[in-house]
């Protein structure tokens, strides 16, 4: 069997930095080049970093490695931190140089593990050892998750905030690239920046029933401006619970709510009167509160108006910020499933608002459709994250605003021959 390695096509010069797979080995005496034990390639490769004892490498320079001579070539590099962290990079075509394409981390010891070829074909092999020197003064990004652990509705983002302001697009993108979350089952999501310093992390769909989902933040070290480094940032697991929507239609004064998909509960209901319509949209369960004494002036509403009220609420189901709630509206009864007398809130039977009140979490889903007022708000009132579109909510990343809808895997690795 013959083999020219110098002739095979490598497939894309792009390589995202992934775990080497199983080492090629030896499967007997038949001579082939692939089967032989990796020899020592130390002679053949040298990379940008200091060698003495000691020394530190510049975390704010990429790493260069390259094949020296005509006798060999580069296959692959892996560049892992002692935290676990990968060093993404990016091999030129010819095998003959790879350089990093993420910052490496500031105070952090890397192992580089290179694979090469010689001109025959046999697979060589170096690890080096490269410590990076402390950061300069700068002030910490440090970065807080939310919510606090638990479980919680398939409605309900992922929050982070950032301890300073990030404004470029280039800076928000170390950050955002730094930041991860995990599903399991796996769905498609991103990150969207509301301001300067926060994100909501939130999937395509609404998350599925009973996920776990862990986020947690590469930064710590990592330079992000010429004045701002990464901090720390504690991880986060939640998991989520049954999927729970809840739809009002303010036009039929009804809400039907279903779990995982099926109607388990019916209900009638009264909505925001004209001048107090209820928000149109998405909207997700922020808190429950038996009982909230409720005031018209905290709406802006004049103690001497004649729309005033000064009320005791009980089974109070948050949605908003601002003050709207599903809650127990016993004085309404008899407007419920007819007509709309209430100022934004949706009201309903004592016995109907308990039952909500006990089958709903902060996280579930309440929907109002065929309402005459506005919209739910995207950020600031709660979380009408879901009122964007897909592409819209991919506009606010620094990472896909601007790209188009396609998949794409976390590692993409160059074809390797298989062992034999």
């Amino acid at each position: 069997m013959s083999h020219t390695p110098r002739t095979r096509t490598v497939i894309g010069c792009t390589v995202l930095v992934m775990t080497l797979g199983p080492a090629v080995t030896s499967c007997g005496g038949d001579g082939n080049p692939l089967s032989a034990a990796p020899y020592d390639a130390a002679d053949q490769i040298s990379f940008n970093g200091p060698t003495g004892e000691g020394k530190k490498a510049d975390p704010d320079k990429p790493l260069e490695v390259t094949a020296d001579g005509d006798e060999g070539r580069i296959t692959d590099v892996t560049a892992v931190d002692a935290a676990g962290r990968h060093l993404a990079g990016e091999l030129s075509a010819d095998g003959g140089r790879w350089h990093s394409t993420s910052p490496l981390a500031a105070d952090a010891r890397y192992t580089v593990r290179v694979s090469t070829e010689d001109e025959d074909g046999r697979p060589g092999r170096r690890v080096l050892v490269l410590d990076t020197g402390k950061p300069p003064a700068q002030k910490p990004l440090d970065v807080t998750f939310g919510p606090k652990a638990g479980t919680y509705g398939v409605g309900r983002p992922i929050t982070a905030e950032l301890s300073r302001p990030v404004h470029g697009r280039a800076e928000r993108a170390v950050v955002e690239r730094a930041l991860k979350v995990h599903s399991s089952p796996a769905v498609e999501g991103g990150w969207h920046w509301v301001d300067d310093k926060e994100l909501h992390y939130r999937p395509k769909e609404y998350w599925p029933s009973h996920a776990t989902i862990q986020v947690r933040s590469n930064l710590e070290g990592i330079r992000i401006s010429d004045r701002l480094r990464g901090g720390r940032a504690k991880p986060l697991k939640i998991t989520t619970g049954d999927k729970v929507v809840a739809v009002t239609d303010a036009s039929s004064h009804w809400m039907t709510v279903y779990k995982n998909g099926e109607e388990i509960n019916s209900m009638p209901v009264t909505t925001g009167k004209p001048g107090f319509e209820t928000r149109n949209g998405v909207k997700v369960v922020l808190g429950k509160e038996y009982f909230v004494r409720m005031r018209s002036t905290s709406i802006g509403i004049a103690a001497s108006s004649s729309e005033s009220y000064d009320l005791p609420v009980y089974y109070a189901t948050r949605v908003t910020w601002s003050g709207e709630y599903v809650h127990a509206a016993p004085w309404s009864v008899g407007s419920q499933g007819y007509a709309n007398v209430s100022h934004g809130c949706t009201g309903m039977s004592t016995a109907n608002a308990a039952w909500f009140f006990e089958n709903v979490r902060e996280g579930d889903v309440v929907e109002v459709v065929n309402s005459y007022g506005s919209t739910m708000e995207t950020f600031g009132n709660g979380f009408g994250d879901w009122n964007l579109t897909w592409k819209k909510w991919r506009e606010g990343s620094a990472l896909t605003a601007g790209t188009p809808e396609t998949p794409k895997p976390e590692e993409t690795a160059r074809l390797r021959p298989a062992a034999v």
